[in-house]
């Protein structure tokens, strides 16, 4: 356990250089991104409102849901057309899909690191 001390004062040290950070920007910070973005302010923010906007964009999301539905359908569709006309498919294609597919896994690889803590191995070292 004496290998934590020396890395807890530095985490705490840097928790407490953050927290100065905050307590003297945050105050700037907060009413400058109130200001730009006052037309998404409802008069007056209480509670009752801060619920019934809740509640719309709730649901104005399921409301959207037969469209992503029919969207998705779409898409599946096409990469059925593109399956059986495979021999019709371009390099350039091949490799849009091959980056997807890199792409696709580099995100899980992230989020499974996310997922253990920011660690490579699963193990803190």
């Amino acid at each position: 356990m004496a290998t934590f001390g020396p890395k807890m004062a530095q985490l705490q040290s840097k928790a407490c250089e953050a927290t100065r950070f905050a307590a003297k920007q945050g105050s700037a910070y907060h009413r400058s991104l109130m200001e730009r973005n006052k037309q998404y302010v409802v008069d007056p923010p209480t509670v009752e409102k801060c619920r019934e906007l809740s509640k719309q964009l709730f649901y104005t999301r399921l409301a959207s849901l037969p469209g992503r539905y029919e969207s998705f359908w779409k898409e599946v569709d096409g990469a059925k057309l593109l399956l059986t006309n495979r021999k019709n498919l371009k390099v350039e294609d091949l490799g849009v899909a091959a980056l997807f597919g890199i792409e696709l896994y580099a995100w899980l690889c992230t989020g499974e690191i996310i997922g253990r803590g920011f660690t490579l191995t699963g193990y803190d070292v």
